[in-house]
């Protein structure tokens, strides 16, 4: 990501239609808050996005199980898909832990957050800090140059200077920008699609643009399909104003369609049949 503006993601909130998506998933989230359900059952709905929104992660990253699958399961220690899965569950579950971390130390949140995601691999020397000169990266979806760990570290800390120093940007920006810019490092090992995501949803909540957590954005990127959210990341990675633009509609596109997903939740609970 680069820019001349003192305030960059400011800047990429001001390109040619990245105004209209921002008012657009505004307005969207404003209407399943706006839910009669909300008022006393948004606990059942938060734990309802989450769920659905670790299906979706995972299923990104190539574990594309169905919701009552992931809902019955308890022991994820299994093949590789199952790990993947448990990874997304227990990185959803840590992400709302993690707030007030994030806006003190982005970079100690995404090591914590590839230490939840590697589970059982905790002992790996690798795990939980960003990958050193030489070592490899596990990640099929992102078919992107590498960059080098000189560069990872140097961008990361752009990046947490950024989140820490704030911005005037829109929380879609900033969300889009966090996600971009973590799945063209790949700073860890393994797992780094999962933990951009996360990630993006940490600065969603956040920011106050989802503080209950119920708009789950990984439903929209895995309901656009991997070819769609692999199109549209390239856009980010040109640097392009139009492909950045891009990219943060298609961000807010997935918002939109992770509120569809809980509205739809809303109305099963409002009937009953949830």
């Amino acid at each position: 990501m680069s820019t001349t503006s003192s305030d960059p993601l400011a800047a990429l909130g001001a390109l040619p239609g990245v105004a209209d998506a921002v008012d657009s998933v505004r307005k969207a989230v404003d209407r399943v808050y706006g839910h009669r359900v909300m008022r006393r059952r948004s606990n059942e709905v938060t734990a309802e996005a989450a769920l659905r929104g670790a299906r979706a992660t995972a299923a990104l990253s190539g574990a594309d199980w169905n919701l009552e699958e992931v809902r019955r399961r308890s022991d994820f220690s299994g093949d590789s898909e199952a790990r993947v899965v448990g990874a997304a569950l227990r990185l959803t579950a840590e992400a709302g832990q993690l707030l007030s971390i994030w806006r003190q130390s982005p970079i100690r949140v995404l090591a914590r957050l590839h230490l939840v995601a590697a589970g059982g691999a905790a002992a790996d020397e690798t795990v939980g800090r960003p990958r050193l000169a030489g070592e490899p990266v596990d990640d099929a979806l992102i078919d992107a140059p590498l960059p080098g760990a000189d560069e990872v570290a140097g961008r990361l800390d752009g990046l947490s200077g950024l989140i820490l120093t704030g911005s005037e940007a829109p929380a879609l920006v900033t969300a889009a920008v966090v996600h971009g810019e973590l799945l063209a490092l790949r700073p860890f090992g393994s797992c780094n699609g999962l933990v951009a995501r996360t990630a993006e949803r940490i600065v969603l909540i956040g920011s106050g643009l989802d503080p209950k957590s119920i708009c789950p954005a990984e439903v929209g990127h895995a309901e656009q399909g991997r070819a769609a959210y692999a199109e549209a990341f390239s856009g980010y990675l040109s640097g392009e104003p139009e492909g950045m633009a891009a990219w943060i509609e298609h961000c807010g596109r997935a918002v939109e369609l992770g509120v569809r997903e809980s509205t739809a939740v809303c109305e099963a609970l409002q009937r009953g049949a949830a």
